[in-house]
């Protein structure tokens, strides 16, 4: 392992360094597209975190940014640095494929808004991240694109559903990446990997994207998304860094009225006048922590308390059991009606995910729950925002695991029914938190048996700021690790 090695070339360095850089004119976009090319082609044939890369289109985009840097113009904030893509989202002239065959030839018009925003920050848009198909795994393999491996260990999973986009973080092959996270796409697979992932609150960020349109015996109609993916459902950034991951917020956080739940305009938040209390939720008492899980939770306690912070022990907190409780209902019943589409083009993996998924859903609520207990839970939903809300104001965050193991081994979902309800029990910290719509980042506190391991920290609504001021400090305080390929 390389242990804080001094960055020798473009592709090693942070958004915010690279940023500086073209400002000051030390480096030309296409300096640091060059390098971030050569690197992907260099390490992504071992990887394949990145599909449908189109180099010259890339430095296209490259010079063009060099250009308006000659002229003396106002530059974006992320003015000629490269950031990559995800599969399930629109990027005008690619197929949106969700990893789906059958949906290769899917070209987007448009650009979905978050991918306009990156734009027009002056991001240089490279390659296309890998997901499983239709997005709906802890795992990134698919039958269009194949697997995404973790850099750290090819037997453990990078991530799902962001894996290509934190795999691709973990190998240098970019410095930022889009996400989306709906059951932790965003926070797991950067976790995984050992980067830094941020879910924003619901409606900060927008998840507009141009309305789906199926022909269907009665005519041509509109695809409509379900609430959950209305209510829960974010885009967001994945980066090497907390300072690379707040740059890229700070961009991405576009209000925008398309988006039925988009707030008009940012509210504002000055900073509290003194550091947050952490309360750590250890577990919900339905699965016990391996102990290098704990050994994260604990390298994060000693250094939010050395950096400050103070730091107490709760003992579960119910309202985040219900609200993982609540996820495997209001998820799989609004994803339901999807399944006759996922069982004639969905590959086999997904398929057996799914079943397997939809049996331990059953579990907890049988095999068919019925519509009083889809209403009630989606009133339940409401009342676990408020009492979240308030028990967190302004001067507190939960510090909490990723997952109750360490990064699962590939394809542990689909290797046997009673497996797979091991992982949807083991990932409560990743279901709780789109059911509430609260921030939540995941930053890796330690290295361990070879694996990175990470915490989770949430924050109240549209907190991001304390949430990300307190991941640094637990960043400052960590050995930066990268695997070497």
């Amino acid at each position: 392992m390389e242990h804080d090695s001094p960055a020798t070339e473009p592709w090693q360095l942070s958004a915010v360094e690279l940023a500086a850089a073209v400002r000051g004119r030390t480096l030309s976009s296409a300096d640091i597209v060059r390098s971030c090319l050569d690197r992907i082609d260099a390490v992504n044939p071992r990887v394949n975190a990145l599909a449908d890369l189109r180099p010259e289109e890339a430095l296209e985009q490259a010079h063009a940014a060099d250009r308006l840097t000659a002229s003396g113009a106002e530059l974006g904030p992320l003015h000629g640095i490269p950031v990559s893509t995800k599969i399930n989202t629109d990027q005008r002239g690619y197929a949106t494929s969700h990893g789906v065959a059958a949906l290769a030839g899917t070209l987007a018009a448009r650009d979905a808004a978050c991918v306009t925003a990156l734009r027009e920050a002056g991001a240089v848009l490279v390659g296309r991240s890998n997901a499983p198909s239709f997005s709906y795994r802890w795992f990134s393999t698919n039958d269009l694109h194949g697997r995404t491996l973790n850099p750290w260990a090819a037997d453990r999973t990078p991530g799902g559903s962001s894996g290509g986009a934190s795999a691709s973080l973990a190998a240098g092959m970019t410095p930022i990446a889009q996400g989306n996270d709906i059951g932790g796409s965003i926070r797991y697979p950067a976790a995984c990997c050992g980067v830094v992932g941020i879910r924003p609150t619901v409606g900060r960020v927008s998840n507009w994207t141009e309305p789906v349109y199926v022909d269907t015996p009665g005519g041509r109609q509109q695809l409509v998304m379900p609430p959950t993916v209305l209510n829960c459902a974010v885009e967001g950034p994945l980066a090497r860094t907390v300072a690379d991951a707040r740059l890229a917020l700070r961009v991405m956080s576009t209000p925008d009225l398309r988006d039925p739940v988009g707030v008009p305009g940012l509210p504002d938040r000055p900073a509290p006048d003194a550091l947050p209390r952490v309360s750590v939720v250890r577990g919900i008492g339905t699965v016990a922590n391996h102990p290098a899980v704990e050994k994260a939770l604990d390298e994060a306690v000693a250094k939010l308390t050395d950096a400050g912070y103070q730091v107490e022990e709760l003992d579960g907190l119910p309202l985040l059991a219900e609200a993982a409780r609540l996820w495997s209902l209001l998820i799989y019943e609004d994803f339901r009606p999807t399944m006759p589409t996922v069982e004639m083009i969905g590959d086999a993996d997904i398929r057996t995910s799914l079943t397997y998924s939809f049996a331990a859903a059953a579990g907890e609520w049988g095999d068919s729950p019925t519509l009083a207990e889809y209403i009630h839970g989606w009133s339940r939903r409401g009342a676990l925002v408020t009492e979240l809300q308030e028990l967190l104001g302004r001067d507190r965050l939960l510090l909490t695991p990723v997952s109750a193991e360490p990064p699962f081994e590939q394809d542990a979902d689909i290797a046997s029914p009673e497996r797979a309800a091991q992982l949807v029990a083991a990932m409560w910290p990743m279901a709780a938190v789109p059911i509430l719509g609260f921030p939540a980042a995941t930053v890796p506190s330690a290295l361990i048996d070879g694996l990175p391991m990470s915490v989770q920290l949430i924050g109240g609504r549209f907190e991001e700021e304390t949430v990300l001021d307190a991941a640094q400090a637990v960043e400052d305080r960590t050995p930066r690790l990268t695997p070497t390929l």
